[in-house]
C-alpha cells in the first residue's frame, strides 16, 4: 500500500477489501401499476382542521397586529381604505369595547353592526383600545376586531382611526350599504 495516502482513504479500503460487485442477472422486475392514491385527509380530519383554523394560534406572537389596524376586500381601491384612515368619511355611530371580554366583544359587536346595517349607515367607528393592561396576551380585543370583521361579507374596509379619535386603539369601520 501507498503510505502517501490518506489515513482515511487507507482505512477505507482496508474495510471495503472483500466487497465484490454483485453480477447484473439481466432480469429485472417490472414495476407493477400504480396504487391508487390514498386520499391525505378524512372527513373527520378534514373537520379538525376546519375547527383548528377557527381557533386563535397557540403562538401568541402570531396574534401580534402591530400599532395599525388596515384591510380592505380585493374590488375597494386602495385610495378608498386611505380615506377611510384619514377620517374623510362621516362617523355616523361608535361603540366602545373597553373592559369586555373577547365572546362579549363579539356579541357588542354583532348587535352594534346588525343595527348600523338596518339603519343604512355607511361608517362607523369601533373603539377597542390598545391594550396595554392585556399584559403578555397582547392586545386582546384589537386582536378579537382585527379577526372578527374580515369574516363579515358586510365590511368593505377598516383602518386604524386618526389621533384625535383613537389612533391604534380605535377603527373606523366601511359598510356596505345596501
Amino acid at each position: 500500500m501507498n503510505d502517501d495516502r490518506d489515513p482515511d482513504d487507507r482505512t477505507f479500503r482496508e474495510a471495503m477489501r472483500d466487497v465484490r460487485r454483485l453480477r447484473d442477472s439481466g432480469k429485472h422486475i417490472p414495476a407493477g401499476p400504480k396504487p391508487p392514491p390514498l386520499a391525505r385527509f378524512t372527513r373527520a380530519d378534514q373537520q379538525e382542521v376546519l375547527r383548528e383554523s377557527l381557533l386563535p394560534p397557540s403562538d401568541e406572537a402570531a396574534l401580534a397586529t402591530g400599532d395599525e389596524l388596515s384591510f380592505r376586500r380585493p374590488h375597494i381601491p386602495e385610495a378608498v381604505l386611505t380615506k377611510l384612515r384619514r377620517g374623510h368619511y362621516a362617523v355616523d355611530a361608535e361603540i366602545d369595547l373597553h373592559g369586555m371580554t373577547g365572546a362579549e366583544a363579539k356579541a357588542a359587536m354583532r348587535e352594534f353592526l346588525t343595527e348600523a346595517l338596518q339603519r343604512r349607515m355607511s361608517c362607523v367607528r369601533i373603539i377597542h383600545g390598545k391594550g396595554r393592561r392585556s399584559g403578555p396576551r397582547g392586545p386582546v380585543l384589537k386582536n378579537v376586531v382585527n379577526q372578527w370583521l374580515q369574516r363579515i361579507d358586510a365590511i368593505q374596509a377598516f383602518g386604524s382611526a386618526r389621533q384625535v379619535d383613537g389612533g391604534s386603539g380605535a377603527v373606523y369601520v366601511l359598510l356596505r350599504v345596501k
